[in-house]
């Protein structure tokens, strides 16, 4: 679920200040302008599929030399996911990207939550398709990985897409809220590993992301980390607690997923493993902000699994890159 311009200026202002304090958004790579209003502005980048011209962005590299060239996030465990099937092969002819696989952006994305509890949904589609090529993550000849999610082609927008100037070769996306480490971090999603993700992200389903190696991987040798994902926290737009895909689905504003590492660190990866996270009781449950707190609740018996087994990961993968971090000054 996508957060609403007014919910973001509503969340940004209720976060907690110092005396005198402001709340500060700090981007962390140099081509992104984050807005007021919840939403980026990223240039875009020209790629070719067949005859087709393709347009999409390019938000991490695996290696400091991409990040300098196209100003984004380094990410160097999307290094592990070379020669696997997680990965489309592309070459740079000229400035262009040329690659084999593309988006079809014409469905209808649907979510219908349960109007009582929120999560499970009662129906989803996804509003972008991945054909069989298709993922954003592309090798490039020298061994590189960019994380390049196509947004625009001739069958349409992906779901995250404001507005667009192809003159310009800009595009303005709509962000979504999170935590990661303790602080409040604003991240952009683009691909999820199977429909109900893609649906409630607004982001393309893409099956072939959920081969990058490995689910419960969230050391240096996986191209994953995890991300905690409540399914039945606090709910109530005024309620300081409020967290979860319940929250969500009610129309409350964005779950406020739980992602464990940073682009400044070298665990990060946008590849992340999802871990569906319950309470046990609802008396107990209270906003989370770090993963290794959601860890430590699992140990403790606190959280599960959906289902009830233990807390791990749910195997399926959304690629959402950490824009930006908002902190109190």
């Amino acid at each position: 679920m996508t957060l609403s311009a007014t919910l973001f200026s509503v969340l940004l202002s209720a976060l907690p200040q110092g005396q005198g304090g402001t709340n500060e958004v700090r981007p962390y790579f140099s081509s992104v302008r984050v807005h007021q209003d919840g939403t980026a502005t990223m240039p875009l980048h020209q790629g070719r599929v067949g005859t087709q011209t393709v347009w999409f962005l390019v938000i991490d590299a695996s290696n400091s030399r991409m990040a300098d060239r196209f100003g984004c996030n380094r990410a160097n465990k999307l290094a592990n996911a070379r020669g696997t099937d997680a990965v489309q092969r592309g070459r740079f002819d000229g400035n262009v990207l040329v690659m084999p696989g593309t988006v079809d952006f014409a469905p209808q994305r649907v979510v219908v939550g349960d109007p009582v509890t929120g999560f499970p949904p009662l129906e989803v589609h996804a509003g972008s398709v991945a054909d069989a090529e298709y993922s954003p993550l592309v090798q490039l000849t020298d061994g590189s990985v960019l994380n390049a999610p196509q947004l625009i082609n001739d069958s349409g927008i992906h779901d995250k897409v404001v507005s667009y100037d192809l003159a310009l070769r800009t595009v303005r996306l709509r962000l979504t809220d999170g935590f990661a480490r303790g602080n409040r971090v604003i991240y952009l999603s683009t691909e999820a590993s199977v429909e109900v993700a893609a649906a409630l992200e607004g982001a393309t389903l893409t099956p072939r992301l959920n081969a990058a190696p490995f689910a419960g991987g969230d050391g240096t040798n996986s191209a994953r980390a995890g991300l905690a994902a409540f399914v039945n926290g606090p709910t109530g737009l005024q309620n300081p607690e409020r967290q979860g895909l319940n929250s969500a689905l009610l129309g409350e504003g964005d779950p406020l997923n739980v992602l464990a590492w940073t682009p400044n660190q070298g665990r990060y990866s946008p590849l992340w493993d999802v871990h569906l996270t319950a309470w046990r009781t609802s008396l107990l449950a209270s906003r989370q902000t770090a993963f290794d707190d959601v860890e430590d609740l699992a140990e403790s018996g606190l959280v599960t699994a959906p289902d009830g087994s233990a807390f791990g990961p749910s195997d399926f993968v959304v690629n959402c890159p950490i824009v930006a971090e908002v902190r109190t000054r």
